[in-house]
């Protein structure tokens, strides 16, 4: 017992120690590098700096526009996370808890698509949206998102709704309660853990979508902050000024640090929840 309990040890040691390095070390470095001047950094990457530069902070928030490309991103990403999770909670409720036929075989095709690269559909895709008028536009990549659905989001809430007791439908029929109200009120107030769940998975997703907004919008007024972050970076082909761009991926990523702060205790339990009840 001894034995296994330091081999559990030691691997959670290594654990802790991969987890410093890959995540918690290069930030670090990216923050104290943003507080850097130019000739601190290219004297000494590794050096801390003498004296924070906090200026570094306000030139990458004027130079870059990360104020416009963050309200694009709010936009973006918030209106398609509301549609795109309501429709993920209808698809998973109608392939999990009504029976219909082909049911079994679109199962299939959704599991399919799991082997299938989803730069295949890239190609007419972009035809499609070029032609119904949707390209450079947030509205449009909005529709692209909020309507293409995933095959793991629907398998995790899928899993989670399938798990809910026949007899709750049962008893609203019985009671009068039709398809859309036990719905809505059975069957979404019971998901609400599943949902949140997906919900931050998708909220994830689309503030790091980097692929769409790139090849959609071409108007930097309506860049989303990975692309414009993007930009900056080609800037750098350029001009050396790092330690501004360094300052523009820290203000980036508050964003994603206050989530997982926020919602790690969230995420794990209810994908859990939704494991062990599927």
């Amino acid at each position: 017992m001894k034995e296994k309990g330091s081999i559990a040890n030691w691997f959670w040691s290594l654990a802790l120690l991969l987890w410093a390095l890959t995540i918690v070390f290069p930030l670090a470095w990216i923050f104290y590098e943003s507080l850097k001047t130019n000739q601190e950094f290219f004297q000494d990457v590794w050096k801390l700096p003498n004296h924070p530069v906090w200026e570094n902070y306000a030139d990458a928030w004027n130079e870059y526009q990360i104020g416009q490309a963050m309200l694009n991103t709010i936009y973006y990403v918030g209106v398609s996370l509301v549609i795109g999770t309501f429709l993920t909670a209808i698809n998973a409720y109608v392939l999990t808890r009504m029976q219909f036929k082909g049911r079994t075989a679109m199962w299939g095709l959704i599991m399919l698509s799991l082997f299938l690269p989803g730069i295949n559909a890239l190609v007419p895709q972009y035809v499609l949206m070029r032609d119904m008028g949707l390209t450079n536009s947030l509205t449009g990549l909005i529709i692209l998102d909020s309507f293409s659905e995933s095959a793991f989001y629907l398998m995790m809430l899928g899993g989670f709704m399938q798990s809910l007791p026949k007899e709750l439908e049962e008893s609203a029929s019985i009671d009068g309660a039709s398809i859309f109200q036990a719905f809505f009120k059975i069957i979404l107030p019971l998901s609400t853990a599943g949902i949140v769940t997906v919900a931050i998975f998708k909220f994830l997703n689309l503030y790091n979508n980097f692929l769409g907004p790139f090849i959609y919008l071409s108007d930097p007024g309506k860049y989303t902050i990975g692309v414009a972050m993007y930009q900056a970076n080609q800037i750098m082909h350029y001009r050396a000024d790092w330690v501004t761009l360094f300052a523009g991926l820290m203000i980036t990523m508050v964003p994603l640090i206050a989530m997982y702060m926020v919602f790690q205790n969230r995420v794990r339990e209810g994908a859990t929840l939704g494991a062990i009840k599927g």
